[in-house]
């Protein structure tokens, strides 16, 4: 088997590069940075690295990982950028980095392992949104409209891609417990509610994605909450989303 994981050198997309390693299949990673890939003895490892915005080493990066004469199977998408603007301001640079990793990003992972798998009659693309993407009302964050919008490109790639045997899953997890995460809240997860810890949380992604799971939301609880909030009015959204992002911003 042959997978290959953008945003695969840190976090969720390094703990499924490891769960197919230790399984014995051929594993690809990108990411913007190689220095953050732990050292491994792994041979059936290949890592690169490259921008997922940037589709022409996207799709070199992965023919060059199958060498042009192997099928892929599971294409992951990963990569994910984030910044808070619902309680302050966030920059233009990082803006753009949201709507080019997470938009831009996403079309490109899923343009890329069409058209590795278009003659195959066969493959799996995944997708890590976040259960945001679920919320939909007017003065949401961009991070949450940039995750909304990663839905959308899925659903449409699952419709166009299912006559030719290829599936789509969209994976919507709320907070994982990673070095990232940890890192812009300072260490401090206090105020994540349905904490899930990493292992748990690649053990639901490898499952979905090996059951053909269309979509998977997860923790169950989190899932009830953002489904409870989805029926709320747009107003009432507005406020209490804003009064979340205020309290999370506070010691």
């Amino acid at each position: 088997m042959n997978v290959f994981i953008a945003g695969g050198t840190s976090g969720i997309g390094y703990s499924l590069a490891m769960h197919y390693l230790s399984k014995g299949y051929h594993v690809g990673v990108c990411g913007r940075d190689l220095k953050k890939l732990p050292k491994t003895n792994f041979t059936n490892l290949e890592a690169f690295e490259l921008d997922v915005s940037d589709f022409n080493l996207l799709f070199s990066a992965v023919n060059s990982f199958l060498n042009s004469n192997k099928t892929l199977d599971i294409f992951i998408n990963c990569t994910g950028s984030y910044a808070e603007d619902v309680a302050s301001q966030i920059s233009y640079e990082e803006a753009s980095q949201m709507l080019s990793t997470n938009i831009l990003g996403t079309s490109n992972c899923f343009e890329v392992a069409r058209m590795l798998m278009k003659n195959q009659t066969s493959g799996q693309i995944a997708v890590i949104a976040s259960v945001s993407g679920l919320l939909d009302y007017e003065n949401s964050s961009l991070y949450t409209k940039t995750k909304r919008a990663v839905f959308q490109i899925a659903s449409a790639y699952r419709r166009a891609l299912k006559p030719f045997g290829i599936t789509v899953t969209t994976i919507a997890p709320g907070y994982i417990d990673t070095l990232k995460l940890r890192s812009l809240n300072n260490n401090d997860l206090s105020k994540k509610p349905f904490l899930i810890d990493l292992d748990s949380a690649t053990k639901i992604i490898s499952q979905a994605i090996e059951n053909k799971k269309e979509q998977v939301i997860f923790p169950a609880k989190m899932k009830w909450l953002m489904l409870f909030l989805a029926f709320l009015p747009s107003s009432l959204l507005n406020i209490i989303m804003f009064k979340k992002a205020k309290w999370m911003k506070t010691n």
